[in-house]
C-alpha cells in the first residue's frame, strides 16, 4: 500500500484519469485539513452528496449545492474529526467519472475512530472541476465500526 501523502493511502492503479486526478486532491486536501483548497477544487455549481440520501448530514437527502454549500458541509462534517485517512483499494474510471473503493477513517475528538467502507464517485468537467462527489456508505455500518482509536 502506497502513502501519497499524510493520511491519503493509495492501492489503486495510478492510470492518469481527470476525474482520479481530482478524486486524489480531494481526499489529500480533507486529510491536511486544507479547506479552502479542498472547496477550490469544485466548479461552482458543484455537488457533495456524503452519504449519498438523507443522513445526519443532510436530513432531506438533497446534497450539499455549489461552493457555499460545500463549504458549510466541511464546517458540519469533516471540521468536527481530529483527522481523516482514506485507505482506497481500488479506482474504476470511464468517461469523466471515477469510482474509488476503499475506507475512510474518522479520528473523533473524544479518542474514537470510525471507518466508513463505500464507494465514492467523482465526476469532473471539462476542467477537470469537480462537479459532483457522491459517497456511498451507510451510516449505521460506519457507527459499528466505533472503537479507542491507536
Amino acid at each position: 500500500m502506497d502513502e501519497d501523502s499524510k493520511g491519503v493511502h493509495w492501492a489503486a492503479t495510478r492510470e492518469p484519469h481527470p476525474a482520479r486526478e481530482a478524486a486524489l486532491a480531494s481526499i489529500s486536501a480533507v486529510a491536511r485539513g486544507a479547506k479552502d483548497e479542498w472547496v477550490a477544487l469544485f466548479a461552482p455549481d458543484g455537488v457533495v452528496e456524503d452519504p449519498v440520501g438523507p443522513s445526519v448530514f443532510d436530513p432531506e437527502g438533497r446534497g450539499h449545492h455549489g461552493r457555499e454549500g460545500i463549504a458549510a458541509f466541511w464546517d458540519l462534517a469533516i471540521a468536527q474529526a481530529d483527522r481523516i485517512e482514506f485507505h482506497i483499494d481500488d479506482s474504476f474510471a470511464t468517461g469523466r467519472e471515477v469510482a474509488n473503493i476503499g475506507r475512510v477513517t474518522t479520528f473523533l475528538p473524544d479518542g474514537n475512530a470510525m471507518d466508513a467502507e463505500g464507494v465514492f464517485v467523482y465526476r469532473v468537467d471539462d476542467a477537470g472541476l469537480i462537479l459532483s462527489m457522491r459517497a456511498f456508505w451507510e451510516f449505521d455500518r460506519a457507527m459499528a465500526t466505533i472503537r479507542q482509536a491507536n
